[in-house]
């Protein structure tokens, strides 16, 4: 254990999560190691490329894997924190114990047996170091940690099937070359001649055998006839799986978009059956198309679900809650009320030209603009543009606190372009306020007040204009007062004629 005491510290820390980047980058050179056993022990056993000129490279590549195997037995792995009853156990002596309990520390264990003590009695074969494949699990981990860090896992997953087909090849070519040799290079029409690269000949003739393309030479002899039909029998049973392999990972990275497809495609069935006109069906295609090219998917809450409350707390507040504080209605009201808040929020996507609410309607919802821009319009001919609200401007918040089941919209809201928008519906905020009361009368306070100041404001401008009068004065007091009733301030608000 002195050996351990002198690691860095970084060495000596404890290996956390999942997502431990440092334990990561260990895991890859382990991996490293593994694969220069796995792809030279069976080439260097076939092949004449060790040779006594260069031995004593191929030895120094073999006992600098071995050390990094004994690093990752002595060092890493006994740091690896576990659970235990429901607890992360950090202590290190329990971490230790609990690594020589499990199935893995004997496998690496035994992948470290110095077989290579035969080396004075038999030469050095590399075949003698077999047992180092066995340090396989230390691979699969690898795979599972550094997909869990990556934003697009599939590449990787696709880029290691396709390692497996390319080893699979491999194997064969050593195999190939192994019975050209054994029965004599250029002895037959079927095996390899001794001509040209041995190893790029043998993999091509490898390449054709297992994904049976044929124009191959007849074996002539017993045991090249057995060794043809075992390589074509391998060949289709390794080629199918990787291809179904392929086909569920390119599938599972795909599945959202597949889902979309399905959704849109029955949508438009049921317009087509019903006969829907051509203009509404197209709103809706454009519609779907751009709620997942901004989004990613068509419904955040149906994807946020699934995951505990804690956790969509977590989500909600670092992507809403920066924008629901800056509402004035909401300040001074109770930090968790807030967070509460925050969860019930729902996004929808509205089109050029749509309506977010209409004159005249009971409002019993708010809105926050995420992206985009919406228009306040009214006027005699209803396209009048009073108000452009634009990204993180809020509008309609009086409604949720308004007494009788809502008040009436006063003016036309429309999406200018496409806008997502974040809606609070009352009924929600009302079975979070039973939980806040003091909030909630900080809140209605509020509601009346803003209430009182526009009516008064009103009544001021009716009495000094009993006939409206087509001035730029009566048109910015409009817009002001507009403005207020939608629930944003003037600075947020840009006015137009």
């Amino acid at each position: 254990m002195k050996l351990v005491e002198r690691m860095p510290s970084v060495c000596k820390a404890v290996i956390k999560a999942k997502n431990d980047l440092v334990y990561v980058l260990w895991l890859f050179f382990v991996t490293l190691a593994w694969n220069w056993n796995v792809w030279l022990i069976p080439m260097r056993w076939a092949f004449p490329y060790q040779t006594p000129s260069n031995i004593y490279l191929w030895l120094l590549a073999d006992y600098l894997c071995d050390l990094i195997y004994i690093l990752d037995i002595m060092v890493f792995q006994p740091r690896l924190q576990f659970v235990r009853g429901g607890d992360i156990v950090f202590d290190k002596k329990d971490m230790r114990k609990n690594y020589m309990k499990t199935f893995r520390f004997k496998m690496d264990v035994i992948s470290l047996v110095p077989l290579e003590l035969f080396y004075f009695k038999t030469g050095i074969n590399p075949l003698l170091r077999f047992p180092r494949l066995l340090k396989v699990m230390s691979f699969f981990e690898f795979n599972d940690r550094l997909e869990a860090i990556l934003t697009k896992a599939y590449v990787y997953r696709v880029i290691r099937t396709t390692s497996y087909l390319l080893y699979c090849l491999h194997c064969n070519a050593c195999l190939f070359y192994w019975i050209s040799a054994y029965e004599g290079l250029g002895s037959t029409k079927w095996v390899y001649d001794g001509k040209g690269n041995s190893y790029i000949r043998c993999y091509y003739f490898a390449v054709k055998t297992l994904i049976t393309i044929g124009g191959l030479p007849e074996p002539t002899t017993l045991f090249e006839i057995i060794f043809q039909l075992i390589n074509y029998f391998v060949g289709v049973f390794a080629f199918s799986i990787m291809i179904g392999q392929m086909r569920d990972v390119v599938g599972a990275a795909t599945s959202g978009q597949t889902y979309y497809r399905a959704c849109m495609d029955n949508t438009v069935k049921y317009m087509a059956s019903y006969r829907i006109p051509k203009d509404v069906q197209n709103r809706v295609k454009t519609w779907y198309n751009y709620t997942w090219q901004s989004q990613g998917m068509l419904d955040e809450q149906e994807l946020l679900v699934q995951l505990p409350d804690k956790m969509r707390l977590d989500i909600a507040v670092d992507v809403n809650y920066d924008i629901v504080s800056k509402v004035s209605l909401f300040q001074g009201c109770d930090r968790q009320m807030i967070f509460d808040m925050l969860k019930s929020l729902r996004s929808v996507v509205y089109l050029p030209g749509d309506y977010v609410c209409k004159k005249g309607e009971v409002g019993r919802e708010m809105y926050i603009i995420k992206a985009g821009e919406v228009q306040v319009v009214g006027g005699p001919d209803g396209k009048t543009v009073f108000v452009t609200l634009k990204s993180g401007s809020v509008f309609g918040e009086i409604s949720l606190l308004a007494v009788g089941g809502g008040n009436r919209r006063t003016a036309n809201v429309v999406a200018h372009g496409f806008a997502n928008l974040f809606i609070l519906d009352k009924k929600d905020l009302n079975e979070i306020l039973v939980h806040y009361p003091e909030s909630q009368k900080l809140l209605r306070k509020k509601a009346r007040s803003k209430i009182f100041s526009l009516t008064s404001r009103m009544r001021r401008i009716y009495s000094r204009h009993p006939t409206r009068p087509s001035s730029r004065h009566w048109q910015e007091k409009e817009t002001e007062i507009l403005g207020m009733l939608v629930g944003v301030p003037c600075k947020d608000a840009t006015a137009s004629g």
